[in-house]
């Protein structure tokens, strides 16, 4: 019989209050977990299998925790009998594991995240309900070929678009320009919009990858600091359609010398790179000097893309490919 195979790693889905006024702990295991959501009442669901990874708070995942993670979804994925994953997750990093997920693990089966906001002993814990939506969506038809997904709140995310926009929230989780793919209402998936897969070469993560974010007088020391360390790649989330003030021009050219390949997002919550200004640091000077530029990627998920290319391409020509024009996502409609 066909099943959805759940990996519990733990964050605030798993914790609970051990007493009135204490500190939130772990507290349910994946079977824990599991337990609750065949008690959900009226609920058909799949047969439903778990795995215990960890568990930890996302914010303590390191890189190798990452590509362990990634590799038990993909030795799950390999089981004839199971449809498709879910991870249970902490929300502080989710969307960089899931980012990881869909552009490296190939094939048609769902790879779904989820977890919660609430602890488990808090007025309004919302952690079955995701999981309960989750594994529906795992086990649909109709979440194949759609890569890495994150459903939280009834709502059906795809990784590149996905991210955190509030601390505390439960609503938290947005697809700020494209919106959500679809819907979970009751028993039924609903998918209202696909997207190509855009699946990379994949031989591990590079390290010393580094995520900078500019404001206004910043110096650039930082950024020359890492790159005479040695950092295979920099990330820099930059001002506007690609900007970056004089003397941080100055610093990135000298941080490609010593080796290190620059990658440029924007700091604002979404959209491309591009601009038609002639002053000194903006949009043309970065790209005349060699810069790669992750369009419709954030920060978070550009460093991602960097890290699984230069993994892969120990001269650079991955990185370069990997984000080449419509690479790392499609462009953002007009709104």
């Amino acid at each position: 019989m066909s099943r959805v195979h759940i990996i519990a790693t733990g964050g605030t889905i798993a914790m609970a209050s051990p007493a009135a006024g204490a500190r939130a702990v772990v507290a349910l295991s994946g079977e824990d977990l599991r337990e609750r959501l065949l008690g959900v009442e009226g609920a058909a669901l799949p047969q439903v299998g778990t795995e215990e990874y960890g568990p930890l708070p996302s914010s303590h995942f390191t890189l190798e925790h990452l590509a362990d993670l990634r590799e038990r979804v993909c030795a799950a994925l390999a089981s004839h009998d199971v449809q498709g994953v879910v991870l249970t997750h902490g929300t502080d990093t989710l969307e960089e594991t899931a980012y990881l997920l869909d552009c490296t693990v190939p094939g048609e089966k769902a790879v779904v995240l989820t977890g919660a906001m609430r602890i488990a002993t808090e007025p309004g814990y919302e952690g079955v309900a995701n999981l309960c939506a989750a594994v529906r969506v795992a086990a649909s038809a109709d979440a194949r070929g759609l890569g890495a997904l994150v459903v939280m709140n009834d709502e059906v995310h795809a990784a590149r678009d996905v991210t955190k926009v509030h601390s505390q929230s439960q609503h938290t989780f947005r697809s700020l320009f494209r919106g959500p793919l679809g819907r979970v209402d009751a028993d039924q998936v609903r998918i209202d919009r696909r997207l190509a897969r855009d699946v990379l070469d994949y031989r591990g993560l590079a390290p010393s990858v580094y995520l900078f974010k500019l404001a206004v007088g910043m110096d650039a020391e930082p950024l020359l600091h890492v790159a005479q360390l040695g950092a295979r790649g920099i990330v820099i989330e930059s001002f506007g359609g690609g900007r970056v003030p004089p003397w941080w021009l100055e610093a990135v050219q000298e941080a490609q010398r010593l080796g290190a390949t620059v990658v440029i997002a924007t700091r604002c919550p979404g959209g491309p790179l591009y601009d038609r200004y002639g002053f000194r640091g903006a949009y043309h000077d970065l790209a005349r000097a060699g810069c790669l530029f992750a369009h419709n990627l954030n920060g978070q998920k550009a460093r991602i893309r960097l890290m699984v290319a230069l993994g892969s391409d120990n001269d650079a020509q991955g990185a370069r490919l990997a984000f080449s024009d419509g690479a790392a996502s499609s462009p953002t409609p007009a709104l």
